[in-house]
């Protein structure tokens, strides 16, 4: 979720498409347009794994922050939360209110424990609790994986300023960390706090982090041209490992709702699709000029990946269950969500974005930054 580059050097419009796309397969994820009867079980299937948009966020989270950030000369870490929190925390602040306002007021709740979770939504920490995890906007999970990688990641480039060994390093630890935590807190299960393994690794960052470091290993490789080779189809190579890996997912559905509930599932999805699909992918949009980059760098699909992160937060929830009560039509539901988002992306999300950096953002003296530099 994080932002694109503000210098127009450095603004990279495919992958700002990339953000619609993504937001895009959650939806059809959630609302399956395709139904078994009538076009297949594979067909279903296959659609029903497109919450893999979860992981095109993480990697280009990954590649936009250590691409902006992890060689700055000195890092100001007041200035890079307030970017991170103009960013995310005011449409998710305004929404998550309105979601509990609203289903407060048809659902006659209004009590002690629904103000505990209204806290821990709006603080995102609900992303550690099982029980929590998808109350309120039931999506925002993924946000509690993004923040804690916000906060992670200036002693992550710290760390890599002094070795490149520690992209391999780095997430080793944090998943032992994880399963360490998982280890402990499984035994007194504090509201499905860190419950159980496939939680971890589904819900969290220390299980998810691999994503974005394969997003960070990007961001060096490509600012750093690290890798030169004659090859130039790598857009068309990432899609078709994508396509690959998502039928790959499939094929461990069994009983479960989706194939990533499978541990096999869960290694295409968090270790195979990143490598061989994601990362590609990105790379063709950042260095090639095709079609598909054309088009996701188009002057619509800009402003669709713009507006994107009010629709990933309103696609299920208030808004979803209004319009499904004016119809159930799946194309008159997606398009009417996409006006939505861009109105409020235009009048709400965009001024206060610009609002916040304004005011809070000031030039830090050197001796305010962390030397990043610094060996």
């Amino acid at each position: 979720m994080a932002e694109l580059p503000t210098n127009k050097s450095d603004y990279f419009r495919p992958l700002t498409g990339v953000r619609a796309i993504a937001a895009f397969m959650v939806f059809f994820h959630h609302f399956n347009p395709f139904p078994e009867k009538y076009f297949g079980i594979r067909v279903f299937d296959f659609v029903q794994e497109f919450h893999i948009g979860v992981s095109l966020f993480f990697v280009l989270s990954g590649f936009l922050i250590a691409y902006r950030y992890s060689e700055m000369s000195y890092f100001s870490f007041r200035n890079y939360m307030v970017n991170r929190i103009a960013r995310i925390y005011p449409m998710y602040f305004i929404l998550t209110s309105l979601t509990f306002i609203l289903f407060g007021i048809l659902q006659s709740q209004y009590s002690l424990q629904d103000l505990y979770r209204y806290l821990l939504n709006i603080s995102f920490l609900k992303g550690f609790f099982e029980e929590f995890k998808f109350t309120g906007i039931a999506q925002g999970w993924s946000l509690t994986v993004e923040e804690t990688f916000y906060i992670l990641a200036p002693l992550i480039f710290l760390l890599l300023k002094r070795s490149k060994i520690y992209l391999l390093g780095i997430p080793v630890v944090l998943m032992s960390f994880g399963i360490g935590l998982v280890l402990i807190f499984s035994r007194i299960n504090f509201h499905g706090f860190f419950i159980s393994n496939e939680f971890m690794f589904n819900y969290t960052f220390f299980g998810r982090c691999f994503e974005f470091f394969i997003g960070i290993s990007l961001a060096i490789i490509f600012k750093h041209k690290l890798f030169k080779t004659r090859f130039r189809y790598f857009t068309y190579a990432g899609i078709g490992g994508i396509i690959l890996s998502i039928f790959l997912i499939t094929l461990f559905k069994g009983n479960f709702d989706t194939g990533i509930r499978h541990p096999m599932g869960k290694v295409v999805n968090s270790f195979i699709l990143p490598v061989f699909g994601v990362s590609m992918f990105y790379y063709g949009l950042l260095t090639e000029n095709t079609l598909i980059s054309r088009i996701l760098g188009s002057g619509l699909f800009v402003l669709l990946g713009k507006s994107s992160y009010i629709f990933y937060l309103i696609h299920l929830g208030v808004f979803s269950l209004l319009l499904h009560k004016i119809t159930n039509n799946y194309i008159l539901i997606f398009l009417a969500l996409n006006i939505i988002s861009i109105l409020l992306f235009k009048f709400i999300e965009e001024p206060l974005n610009l609002y916040l950096r304004k005011k809070w953002i000031r030039k830090p003296l050197p001796a305010e930054g962390i030397p990043l530099n610094h060996k």
